[in-house]
């Protein structure tokens, strides 16, 4: 063999005796294959299998089965985000004439999809009151292909009676799907529940330090998964083995992390609860928050974010009070290492139920910072709005 062959072909590793806790980055695009027939019935090896690096490299494959472990699935799909898994999923799910159910609360960006992409393409959609639990079924009809939930809901935070409404879709056949990013598996398990499909945004909680986008999709059906995969097969959608070793290496401390933001993320919102520049604060553990019974029935425990409803009339005070933090950072997302604050208008978004209060809400994402570090920026913050 001549050098510049050698440049190009490694050579094998002794792999006897070694052994690492850590999950190996296998990067690649080709997957070779040992001999001719193996090439030629490569599309016999099914999405378990490793057949193009786009579909999956062992990395991959590791971060998925963990997190079907940790949910009691059947199979999971890594994506490029949330978003990305939940649109994957109305796409393989929803056809022309077809027919979905979303919440009031729902993520921003499911609205959109529905409102921008869907229906032009002949797919309607009913938002729907997210406290409607089992009264679902009078809004399920022939073409209804999916009910869609999510629970708590994004920044107002009403907390969805999962049980009931999956149980009133299976009645009717309808697959339910649940964006489980607030709890995680650790503190809610959606297909334990009567749930088809759960899916998470990884860049939160399982990225853990704001460094990483990523989403997944877990199902209860492994026929589900394989017309999920075909969908992402024939738009390129795929996965970098790099980001997925983030994941791996984010989701061993995400017990601890999570336990620890939950506990204060209670505290924090039980002391504001009392404060005079807020109206009302919506964390699940509180009896003020909607659906606080279906929290207290069905999670393990509280994470990170909750809101803040202001008195009336102190909105006006918002760029100053923001400008006033030193530790808690401005910006969307939660999750990691950092505190995070972000203001928003939800009034606007409401069809189903009309949002109860005059002012917006402050969504707060609790940290890894001390806590009363946290606390002194929040009373300097609240201090501007007057309280």
């Amino acid at each position: 063999m001549r050098d510049q062959t050698r440049c190009v072909q490694h050579p094998p590793a002794k792999l006897d005796g070694f052994a690492s806790l850590a999950v190996p980055t296998y990067r690649a695009s080709t997957i070779v294959y040992p001999d001719g027939q193996s090439f030629l019935t490569r599309n016999s090896r099914g999405f378990d299998d490793y057949t193009y690096g786009m579909h999956g490299t062992p990395t991959t494959r590791v971060l998925e089965a963990q997190l079907t472990a940790l949910h009691g699935g059947a199979r999971t799909i890594l994506v490029p985000s949330g978003q990305a898994a939940i649109s994957l999923m109305m796409l393989t799910l929803l056809q022309p004439g077809d027919h979905v159910l979303i919440p009031d609360h729902a993520y921003g960006p499911v609205r959109s999809l529905c409102r921008n992409y869907l229906a032009p393409r002949g797919v309607e959609h009913t938002i729907y009151d997210p406290m409607i639990g089992a009264g679902i079924d009078a809004l399920i009809r022939p073409q209804t292909r999916l009910v869609w939930v999510e629970s708590p809901g994004s920044g107002t935070m009403e907390v969805q009676d999962v049980p009931a409404i999956a149980a009133a879709a299976k009645a009717r056949g309808v697959p339910v799907g649940c964006d489980n990013t607030w709890a995680t598996p650790l503190l809610f398990k959606p297909l334990a529940h009567g749930v088809d499909v759960a899916v998470e945004a990884l860049t939160k909680y399982v990225g853990g330090h704001s460094d990483l986008v990523m989403g997944s999709i877990t199902v209860a059906d492994v026929a589900l998964r394989d017309r999920i995969k075909l969908v992402m097969r024939d738009l390129g959608i795929g996965v970098s083995p790099d980001e997925a070793s983030l994941a791996l290496r984010g989701l061993e401390t995400m017990a601890v992390r999570l336990a620890h933001m939950g506990r204060v993320s209670e505290e924090f919102a039980r002391r504001l609860a009392g404060h005079p520049a807020v109206e009302t604060v919506l964390h699940p553990a509180l009896p003020s928050c909607p659906g606080h019974e279906f929290w207290k029935r069905d999670f393990a425990g509280s994470a990170s974010v909750f809101s803040i409803v202001l008195k009336p009339g102190l909105e006006g005070r918002m760029e100053a009070a923001l400008s006033a933090l030193k530790v808690f950072a401005i910006g969307a997302s939660w999750g990691g290492t950092r505190s995070l604050i972000a203001p928003a208008d939800v009034k606007a978004d409401r069809v189903a139920v009309p949002w109860p209060y005059e002012s917006g809400l402050i969504r707060i994402n609790i940290g890894l910072e001390d806590p009363e570090d946290l606390w002194a920026d929040l009373e300097a913050m609240l201090a501007v709005f007057g309280g």
